[in-house]
């Protein structure tokens, strides 16, 4: 089989969803080939970007590989200015080069001019008309050569994000034009999402053989006539470019659960898409991590990056308790156990570099509403806590939801500002409505963003609040905060979270 992960994302760390499917596809004894086409794709038009006239673009160019290597290496993240510097002058090479197909193109995204990820009708044209595609030349040269070696039974795509929709349409075109009778897979965290909105109505039919929702290692087991086993499979990142992605070392990522395990919040996607809660005991992660670490030799992994919507308190004491021997970040919730000094040292010492947390509102009726389970005072004690122990914190909030309005949201301000010595990161966002929430018959209006692939749905503020007033109050008030502009300067441009640990 041949499981390709698409452009255009971050490419800082290799593609875990394919690395999953790696492990239980060579674990019964299927063999596969992986292609980071996301990766590879970015550097073929790094490569071969257009040289811009102007001072900035000759710059970019001269000093391209250049920035890439420091890229790579740990130097650079000792010098934030020196790194943001780096960062913008390899995008801009990236933009130059999306300039004549009408797109705006960069290292975190992809938005093509008239063709909208949204829409069944303009993913099925891009995949009708694949060589107007900006990484055609890319992918038409690639893929033959790896079917011709591989020769696969079954070629799988992991859509993840919008950002990657366009292209790994375009590459199913090409495909079906070139090799009608191979059949191709589709699955992702994007395609879960579509297939589990009640209003999706299988758009791709003959241009998809196989569209697949949630984790897909069984699927792909039985299409390829293998007998399947329940048993945990280790990832596999075997056949990837390890040295190459853009980081200062290996970063690792591995999922030690799915779903979420509070799964109340009334505003979260993994509720209204009904996604279960399923984790690994402790023990298997660790015993994972280890093969993992003995597989990337030569050369320690730089990072350990925990995928889990929220890691389990389980699986942080069990970290504790047996470091795993690399540092590593990922989302936890905020739970009275991140207010004990001594775990969160023993936490610290584990390699726990920075953790991700939903803060969300500094109001608590907000908080209620949302049903997030978490006190404010608790909040506090969590941030002071883990600063004590050395642990950078990455602070995600939320405005616009239901039951918040432009007092609650100073309420907000005012909560980051008196707690900003604790807080290292900020991830400001404007609330979308789920299609699947519970308050969408409510108060939903219409479809958000037009197209029938929307996962999202407009809606009257029940409260009045605008998102044009929301994001004037973020931008006139919350962000010109001293302390708060202070905090939103440190974030590392465009690879935002996925670089921010290497500046803790």
């Amino acid at each position: 089989m041949l499981l390709i992960h698409p452009p255009a994302a971050k490419a800082c760390e290799p593609p875990a969803g394919i690395a999953r499917l790696a492990g239980a596809l060579r674990g019964h004894g299927l063999p596969c080939t992986l292609l980071d086409a996301n990766l590879e794709g970015q550097l073929f038009l790094l490569a071969g970007s257009p040289a811009g006239t102007d001072t900035w673009s000759l710059r970019a160019g001269r000093n391209l590989n250049a920035n890439l290597a420091a890229l790579r290496t740990p130097v650079l993240y000792q010098n934030p200015s020196r790194y943001r510097r780096a960062v913008a002058d390899v995008n801009r090479v990236l933009e130059q080069s999306g300039r004549g197909h009408h797109l705006a193109l960069s290292l975190a995204n992809y938005q093509e001019q008239g063709l909208s990820p949204l829409s069944s009708a303009d993913l099925i044209r891009a995949a009708e008309n694949p060589e107007a595609n900006i990484f055609f030349p890319y992918f038409a040269a690639r893929l033959p050569g790896l079917i011709e070696e591989s020769r696969p039974a079954l070629i799988g795509f992991s859509l993840n994000y919008l950002s990657q929709a366009p292209t790994t349409f375009a590459m199913l075109g090409f495909l079906k034009k070139r090799y009608p009778g191979l059949p191709i897979a589709l699955g992702g965290g994007l395609v879960t999402s579509w297939l589990r909105n009640p209003n999706f109505r299988s758009p791709f039919a003959g241009l998809v053989d196989h569209c697949l929702a949630g984790p897909g290692e069984e699927a792909l087991i039985r299409l390829l006539a293998g007998d399947f086993s329940p048993s945990h499979q280790t990832p596999s990142y075997s056949g990837l470019p390890l040295a190459n992605y853009l980081a200062p070392g290996l970063i690792l990522p591995y999922a030690a659960s799915a779903g979420c395990y509070w799964n109340r919040c009334l505003f979260c996607p993994e509720k209204a898409e009904g996604n279960p809660y399923q984790q690994l005991p402790p023990a298997t992660v660790l015993a994972d991590i280890a093969r993992l670490k003995a597989a990337s030799q030569p050369g320690q992994p730089a990072l350990l990056h925990f995928l889990d919507n929220a890691v389990s308190p389980a699986l942080m004491q069990a970290l504790a308790a047996d470091p795993p021997g690399l540092d590593w970040y990922g989302f936890a919730r905020i739970s009275p156990l991140l207010a004990e000094i001594d775990f969160c040292q023993a936490l610290r010492r584990s390699g726990c570099r920075m953790l991700k947390l939903g803060l969300e509102s500094g109001d608590q009726s907000v908080l209620a509403a949302m049903h997030k389970g978490q006190d404010l005072a608790l909040s506090a004690k969590v941030l002071q806590t883990l600063a004590a122990a050395g642990i950078a914190t990455y602070i995600y909030l939320l405005f616009g939801t239901p039951a918040e309005s432009l007092s609650e949201a100073r309420h907000t301000l005012d909560f980051v500002a008196r707690h900003h010595q604790a807080i290292t990161f900020l991830n400001l966002a404007v609330f979308n409505m789920p299609v699947g929430s519970p308050e969408a018959p409510a108060v939903a209006r219409s479809a958000f963003y037009g197209g029938d692939l929307s996962l999202y749905t407009d809606f009257e503020h029940p409260r009045g609040w605008s998102r044009k007033e929301i994001r004037r109050f973020l931008d006139q008030e919350f962000k010109r905060h001293p302390a708060i502009a202070r905090i939103l300067h440190r974030d590392p441009p465009l690879f935002t979270s996925n670089h921010a640990a290497f500046f803790c």
